[in-house]
């Protein structure tokens, strides 16, 4: 099952700029405004990308974030967890700190009280103690159809707790390296869905960021092996986070990838017609997130696998 027909989203109370990330994460961009002002543009943007979604039959589980402590990045959910068909509930070792309080009890409580089968929960943070980071469908971009992870290694993606993951979850792991130019300086891209996504049918991968030849091949060579169309992105359009999307699907059986305004907008005629095929493209505008939080549509929305529900 690639597509799930339930994500779940966090309303953000106290989004903004976070210092700690913007180590690493070079889309992050800081802004004069209040907290307060930003914080209401911010909640203006969730609304409206959460209504596109449920225009289109999906469900979406919204979640508020809490006032305290405070959690800048609370929108970005996916990094901290992520669920499967058989039950499990994986929890991820965060890089920064400050992000850490964004993996919360009450949040998987509710998901059980909506009646989704909770059969394991994995906790995978004691791997901060060692300083080890795996930030969940950031850090990785799996294909569950030939059940292979494809992640970039960073300073937020770490081979121990990857081949730890991959074990648990019996899937084969395809690791690179890729990277991009900031400032005239080679930087290891910090998480995979900046610059890969997978669908049913569709890979859209900025291949240009792995330099080495070998790498790329074998990349390109499990994509077409697991039957993806490969849709290549230049380090252009990935700046502008058209790698960074999701494919969803409804209880009508359509499938939908979504991207936000400002990656649609990259896109040239070509590589939209090609998506188009395969699916419906819903594209929000989040311009103040991607702005500050230095993340787009994708790491918006965390998947929901687990069976049951109501």
């Amino acid at each position: 099952m690639q597509t799930t027909t339930t994500v779940l989203m966090v309303r953000p109370a106290n989004f903004g700029f976070n210092p700690q990330t913007a180590e690493n994460n070079f889309y992050q961009q800081p802004d004069t405004r209040s907290s307060l002002e930003i914080n209401a543009l911010v909640q203006k943007e969730f609304d409206a990308f959460v209504s596109m979604l449920r225009d289109q039959g999906i469900n979406v589980l919204v979640e508020e974030d809490t006032p305290e402590p405070i959690k800048l990045d609370a929108i970005f959910p996916n990094n901290w967890f992520s669920t499967h068909p058989d039950g499990k509930l994986i929890l991820y070792p965060m890089c920064s700190p400050n992000r850490r309080a964004e993996r919360r009890k009450d949040l998987i409580e509710n998901l059980m009280r909506r009646r989704f089968k909770v059969e394991e929960i994995i906790d995978l943070s004691f791997f901060e103690e060692h300083n080890q980071y795996l930030e969940g469908t950031g850090s990785m971009v799996m294909d569950h159809s030939s059940k292979t992870i494809f992640a970039c290694y960073s300073e937020r993606t770490h081979p121990i707790p990857l081949d730890y993951l991959r074990k648990i979850l019996g899937y084969k792991l395809v690791g690179f390296h890729a990277a991009q130019e900031i400032h005239g300086v080679s930087t290891p891209i910090y998480h995979t869905n900046v610059m890969m996504h997978i669908g049913t049918d569709l890979a859209v991968v900025c291949l240009d960021s792995i330099s080495k030849a070998s790498e790329k091949q074998f990349l390109q060579k499990c994509l077409t092996q697991a039957g993806k169309k490969v849709v290549p992105i230049t380090p252009k359009q990935k700046f502008h986070f058209a790698g960074n999307m999701l494919e969803i699907g409804n209880d009508g059986g359509e499938k939908f990838t979504v991207m936000s305004e400002t990656a649609l907008d990259s896109l040239n005629i070509g590589q939209i017609q090609l998506i188009e095929k395969y699916s419906t493209i819903i594209s929000p505008s989040i311009p103040t997130i991607e702005k500050l939080g230095g993340g787009s549509a994708r790491c918006m929305m965390a998947e929901i696998f687990l069976q049951g529900g109501k």
